[in-house]
């Protein structure tokens, strides 16, 4: 009989959390992956993974799950953790060194509670219609946003990134999206478009003449990060600006 795995996700920001349960192995690794990378996307301040029903079934199994930990460290920027595993698994788990990242709780709705009790980063979130005029909504957003954090300094150089952001959407995606910036960790601000098409961008290089200037090879040189991350429904490109960023 093949193996079963049920990810239910919990409702509730900041904290994103998934019960897990059933056997974790190379048929269902997948599917983890899957449901994390649903809920990084909404950019959580915490994510917990209620195990006390799941079964590491193989190797395999430790490999998607330490890909998602990887995935919620690069982006964005999260902490993982494990409530309700028994001996067995944190043993498993802790014998995998690409699972050190993870944190550990005994219980997890008082982890929950106790998560949710914390304060609310800020962040601020649009959601646009692939038109034009976005490019100018985002950036007088994301001027506003650096002026309340107090990072006038940078101002100029993240309206340019949010632009290209954002025109690449309306130039090739061309669905809804919804841009999101927010100050991280070490006066870094991040910022990311969720649109609802999988086709994957990258860089190129392009003509003086085209719409929307240098395109995603500027984001690239001007952050100190940034990547996709797919999910069911789209995509989310995102992106991570160098603490010294002048």
């Amino acid at each position: 009989m093949p193996s079963q795995l049920v990810c239910r996700p919990e409702r509730g920001f900041p904290v994103a959390a998934l019960r897990v349960s059933g056997t974790l192995d190379q048929v269902t690794g997948d599917a983890l992956q899957q449901a994390v990378r649903l809920r990084l996307a909404d950019q959580p301040t915490l994510l917990l993974l209620d195990v006390a029903g799941l079964r590491i079934g193989d190797p395999f199994g430790l490999s998607a799950l330490s890909a998602s930990v990887c995935e919620a460290h690069e982006w964005p920027d999260v902490p993982v953790m494990l409530c309700g595993a028994d001996s067995r698994t944190v043993e498993m788990i802790s014998a995998a060194p690409d699972c050190a990242g993870l944190g550990f709780a005994d219980d997890f709705e008082a982890a929950l509670a106790e998560a949710r009790a914390e304060t609310v980063p800020p962040r601020i979130r649009v959601r646009m219609r692939p038109v034009p005029d976005a490019c100018r909504q985002v950036r007088h957003l994301v001027t506003q946003a650096c002026t309340a954090w107090n990072r006038a300094d940078v101002t100029a150089t993240a309206t340019l990134i949010a632009t290209e952001l954002v025109a690449n959407v309306v130039r090739h995606a061309r669905t809804t999206m919804e841009f999101t910036v927010r100050p991280l960790h070490g006066d870094r601000i991040g910022m990311t478009v969720r649109d609802r098409s999988r086709r994957m961008p990258k860089p190129a290089e392009s003509g003086l003449s085209d719409a929307g200037g240098r395109g995603l090879r500027l984001v690239r040189d001007l952050t100190d990060a940034w990547g996709v991350l797919p999910v069911s429904d789209g995509k989310v490109v995102w992106t991570r600006m160098r603490a010294d960023t002048p």
